[in-house]
């Protein structure tokens, strides 16, 4: 079974160990100041959480794969001069989101940014489950708050997956696509998710905490246990990634969304948004809140983010909701119709 969190001491371990050299237990016992039993717990604690540790009797232990530990001041470096996010990071937590949202009613300031080495328990759209490996992902909540109310936030998902796309895009992810209303997709897989929760009034100042994962390594062992097709950023990419500075990277394209949104709303980056559609004029199926299914020609998004759906002549509009859309059946290559 899966520890649900992290201990102070397997993370002192999974540092020593994250450049890829072996280690021997005695080594790292005396570096971290412990028994060399207590640090045989620690690296079986790893693999409970999903590593792959190898080890050789005279050698010590070594990870299967380096990993890319995450740095608060390495990614506050990188960050452009006048950025007023402020960055932590956590070894793990359940949810990144659940712990912004706890931040933002102690009176967190905008654009604090809660950063997990590890998601135990991530929460995605609709109450699915986000799966996140021990440092092979990116799982972030950013405290967004603005001075409008709910109701002139319609949209912002789209934005924000507008902001990792081409975040993405400067990591050498060229063709990321995107799929209304909150996903990041690489030739019709899922590659990153994003869930929006807000507190505030529909015209009232509005606290907003933005939640991404983006799968950065992903273990087929972990694959198997997602729901649908999964892929991630260094299979897009073709080489390895630093989650420091595709981080950064986010954030930065996350921030300069965030502020032209805050002024103009979605319909600046409507036209973005669109050539980055996956799903532009393919048959898809909607499910209701009701249960109910209708089926038709997806248009993309209208200036306020709701879905356009041409069905029966006619297009309707779509808000997020409880909605759910998939590719209607046999229908995953592109149809041959007007957009």
């Amino acid at each position: 079974m899966r520890p649900s969190l992290m201990s102070p001491l397997a993370y002192s371990v999974l540092k020593q160990l994250a450049g890829g050299e072996f280690r021997s237990g005695e080594g790292l016992a005396m570096q971290i100041g412990v028994s060399r039993g207590s640090v045989w717990n620690a690296v079986r604690e790893l693999e409970d959480a999903g590593l792959e540790i190898y080890r050789v009797r005279g050698r010590g232990y070594r990870l299967r794969e380096t990993v890319s530990l995450l740095d608060a001041d390495e990614v506050m470096r990188r960050l452009p001069a006048g950025s007023r996010l402020a960055v932590e990071i956590v070894p793990a937590v359940p949810s990144t989101n659940t712990l912004a949202l706890e931040r933002a009613r102690r009176n967190a300031p905008s654009g604090s940014v809660v950063v997990a080495e590890w998601q135990t328990a991530g929460r995605g759209r609709l109450g699915r489950m986000w799966q996140a490996p021990l440092a092979g992902a990116l799982t972030f909540s950013l405290v967004w708050r603005s001075a409008q109310g709910a109701a002139s936030l319609s949209g912002l998902s789209l934005a924000v997956g507008i902001a990792i796309a081409r975040a993405l895009r400067t990591q050498g992810v060229a063709d990321a696509q995107l799929k209304w209303p909150n996903d990041v997709v690489w030739r019709d897989r899922k590659l990153a998710g994003i869930l929006i929760e807000m507190q505030g009034d529909a015209w009232g100042p509005t606290c907003t905490v933005i939640g991404a994962g983006i799968n950065v390594r992903l273990p087929a062992s972990m694959a198997r246990l997602i729901d649908q097709a999964a892929v991630d950023v260094e299979t897009a990419a073709g080489h390895p990634l630093d989650r420091n500075a595709l981080l950064a990277a986010t954030l930065t394209e996350l921030e300069t969304v965030l502020e032209g949104f805050g002024r103009e709303g979605f319909g600046p980056l409507r036209a973005e948004w669109q050539r980055l559609h996956a799903w532009q004029g393919r048959k898809v199926a909607i499910t209701l809140p009701d249960g109910r299914v209708e089926s038709g020609i997806a248009r993309g998004a209208d200036r306020d983010g709701a879905l356009l759906v041409a069905t029966r002549g006619t297009v309707r509009r779509y808000h997020s909701g409880e909605v759910s859309l998939r590719l209607a059946a046999r229908s995953a290559a592109r149809l041959r119709e007007p957009t």
